[in-house]
């Protein structure tokens, strides 16, 4: 039951069960709810309630939203033939946040993982080739550069390429700010490879 009584034992397990939450974090999570006022904590759960419950799929990018189809999707002024495909729907807000990308999106809801059993039927792919006309001229895929990503982007491009449509892959490399002794091996092979003209 744990020293607070066995209500709060439960809410401090509850936020253990979020991403990067550890038992210090949680105690400390619960404790502020709770000494939250009442209608505070209620709003909360209300808004907690009614985004899990009002929260689905765009049926145009597999990105989250509150309508069948979401605000970037909707918005005509994008560019039309440019697709950006991301892992997760947070590499969205990442790809916004950075004013760059000014195309539609494609969420794949995670990356082939042979090792934790999810392979390409388990991600949005189809979903994503459906969306491949002759209008598309590039789909640029911006998966994490780690194996799963990787290997995902290989996939996505092995089956884009005889659609006749540019495959092309996020650069990486070097973070600005940061100093080349201490970069890993494989990043600084990354930032000479995708090296560009100045």
């Amino acid at each position: 039951m744990g020293i607070y009584g066995a209500s709060v034992t439960k809410l401090i397990e509850q936020f253990e069960k979020l991403p990067s939450i550890g038992h210090k974090s949680a105690q400390r999570l619960a404790f502020y709810i709770l000494n939250r006022p009442e209608a505070e904590v209620e709003e909360f759960a209300r808004a907690l309630l009614e985004s899990r419950k009002s929260i689905k799929l765009c049926s145009k990018c597999q990105n989250m939203s509150d309508k069948d189809i979401c605000d970037i999707c909707a918005n005509t002024s994008r560019e039309q033939d440019k697709i950006c495909v991301v892992q997760d729907p947070r590499d969205v807000m990442a790809m916004e946040r950075a004013r760059e990308f000014k195309g539609y999106y494609h969420v794949l809801h995670g990356v082939i993982s042979p090792i934790n059993g999810v392979g390409p039927d388990d991600l949005k792919i189809k979903e994503l080739l459906a969306r491949i006309t002759p209008d598309i001229t590039e789909v640029i895929v911006a998966t994490n550069p780690n194996v799963e990503g990787e290997a995902t982007a290989m996939y996505i491009s092995r089956l884009l390429r005889p659609l006749g449509v540019k495959v092309s892959r996020i650069a990486h490399g070097l973070p600005v700010g940061g100093e080349l002794e201490y970069a890993d091996d494989v990043t600084l092979a990354r930032a000479l490879q995708n090296r560009r003209e100045i």
